[in-house]
């Protein structure tokens, strides 16, 4: 079927086809892109419009058509306008994952203001931090984040206030309500594909998460990859099959997905929301993850894809109500964010009659993925993460920066429309990450006889915890506030659940308990980034010749049972 793979491949992809891809001029660099694919988000937004009085967005008993929501895009885009945003302005949005997330950005994207998808999870510090370095002119947040904001007022300047399903009437917060009813045409607006569509944060190395600049080209080109992966596999299949398409037991039903992620990030947005929305299909919020109320949606929505961390697949699965429920609507299940371990991509295949598993690996450098496998290619291969999208140049490189033959283990590098221009404010950093077009991943890989990609270990010193990047560095700097701590190391530890934990060992100077710490560093981070284990270690932490510490021999050493 590898074969067929690569005949279908080449096929798509050829000049007059679907996927035809191209070499443009992209910032002085030759890059390719699928010549198909809309020229800004804006473009991709106005054809929507075609899908009329289709369901569009459901949250609880809330229901938008599309033409609710081209309605309410518009009149939100308005009022920005009305309020001295103009194109090239940014504004952010910071809430959990109501229906109010995906109008604002659509508002913003389509006249050419970036969207700031502000991390929900972010403390006030750090809502102060992301707020200031990205200089909104409007802030748009649901009552939770409004009280952090609130309570850090005088620190974030002078920006419009926006309030999401307030429980409160507060001095100078414009309700939502205002903006959606604002009324008027969508604004005739010229933008250009490489203009920034939005600005989506990512752990940083050195403590200060950073501002990924993704663009319009790089956003409707990952589109296009999400449908060509959709494509190719079914007619590869089909052709190793006889000619036969792949049988088909699910239910009929339209496109409908679940919204279990954060859409500050790429998998929830830019690969679940614009792949529902391309296709006139449904997105369903849910206020927070339960896999029991995962599964009363999908049987009463009708959700024909699942898309979340493999932590989220694999409770679904587990959970005592999965075979009460219909799931028969459902084609595809499996989700990314993080490796999905090849055991459960033998459960999904055997769990599910009607859903192939499937995975896409990518970054928010990427705009969304880099590479997708699924069906019979992922249950053959299931430690792989699939071949690139034809909009990737890759190669795997060793630490001096040589290229290496396939099958040798190095870092992985790709070069295409879909990286991002750069680092908001960080032009060492991109300098560092983006080199002659080339994205350093910080991921060590190998390619196989096939071209499909192997993620076998990580380059750069974080901690991946259900779909969350964790950098060391953030939480070792937060840890060392403390003035009882001497020396700090932070790394991964293997968890069933979320794939890995935050782990710390700690030199104390003076007596300390670890819940007292744990409770200093939530002032200072997100939950999720506060070490679940805790090891107070005597004397002092190893280290190697450079006096670096040694983490993955202090690591190898602990037991998580002795943790604290």
């Amino acid at each position: 079927m590898y074969e067929e793979l690569k005949q279908a491949w080449s096929t798509l992809t050829a000049p007059g086809a679907q996927f035809e891809i191209v070499e443009t001029d992209v910032r002085g660099q030759k890059l390719r892109e699928f010549k198909n694919a809309p020229p800004t988000v804006r473009a991709l937004w106005q054809m929507t419009a075609a899908h009329g009085d289709k369901d569009y967005l459901v949250y609880d008993d809330e229901r938008w058509t599309y033409a609710d929501a081209h309605r309410e895009v518009a009149g939100i885009a308005n009022w920005l306008f009305a309020n001295g945003v103009e194109p090239g302005d940014r504004v952010a949005i910071a809430m959990r994952n109501y229906p109010e997330w995906l109008l604002a950005y659509w508002a913003c994207t389509s006249v050419g203001v970036a969207a700031v998808g502000v991390n929900a999870w972010w403390t006030g510090p750090e809502l102060v931090y992301g707020l200031g370095d990205s200089d909104p002119k409007v802030v748009i947040a649901d009552e939770e984040r409004m009280q952090r904001i609130f309570e850090h007022r005088d620190e974030i300047g002078d920006r419009k206030l926006v309030g999401v399903r307030p429980t409160e009437s507060r001095e100078g917060v414009v309700p939502f309500e205002e903006l959606r009813e604002f009324g008027g045409s969508l604004p005739d607006v010229e933008v250009d594909p490489d203009d920034d569509a939005c600005i989506f944060y990512t752990s940083g190395t050195t403590g200060k998460p950073k501002g990924a600049q993704l663009t319009h080209r790089g956003c409707t080109n990952n589109l296009m990859s999400l449908m060509f992966a959709n494509t190719v596999a079914p007619t590869a299949l089909a052709a190793a099959n006889g000619g036969k398409p792949a049988a088909d037991s699910a239910a009929a039903a339209s496109p409908a997905a679940l919204v279990v992620t954060p859409l500050f990030h790429v998998t929830a947005n830019n690969c679940v929301a614009y792949s529902m929305t391309a296709i006139g299909g449904k997105l369903v919020h849910t206020y927070k993850w339960e896999p029991g109320e995962a599964l009363r949606l999908i049987e009463k929505e009708k959700i024909t894809t699942f898309s979340g961390v493999p932590v989220m697949a694999r409770e679904l699965i587990a959970h005592p109500d999965f075979a009460k429920r219909d799931t028969s609507t459902l084609k595809a299940l499996g989700g990314g964010g993080a490796q999905l371990q090849p055991d459960l991509v033998q459960k999904i295949d055997d769990s599910v009659a009607t859903a192939r598993p499937g995975t896409g690996y990518g970054m928010t450098e990427t705009c969304g993925i880099i590479t997708s496998v699924s069906a019979d290619f992922f249950v053959d291969k299931p430690a792989s993460a699939g071949p690139a999208m034809p909009t990737f140049e890759t190669k795997v490189i060793d630490a001096d920066g040589n290229d290496l033959p396939a099958g040798e283990r190095g870092e992985l590098c790709v070069r295409g429309s879909q990286v991002i221009k750069g680092y908001l404010n960080r032009p060492e950093a991109t300098a560092e990450t983006i080199q002659d077009g080339w994205l350093r991943t910080g991921d060590i890989a190998y390619l196989d006889e096939d071209d499909f990609i192997f993620i076998v270990d990580r380059a750069k010193d974080m901690v991946l915890r259900g779909g969350e990047n964790i950098y060391c560095a953030e939480v070792e700097a937060a840890i060392f506030e403390h003035e009882a701590v001497a020396e700090c190391t932070v790394f991964g530890v293997a968890d069933d659940r979320l794939g890995e934990e935050v782990g710390a060992g700690i030199v104390l100077s003076e007596p300390l308990e670890a819940d007292a710490l744990r409770d200093f560093l939530r002032e200072r981070l997100a939950g999720f980034k506060v070490p679940r284990y805790i090891w107070f270690i005597e004397g002092a932490l190893p280290r190697n010749a450079s006096g670096k510490f040694v983490k993955r021999e202090l690591r190898d050493s602990l037991d998580t049972a002795e943790a604290v």
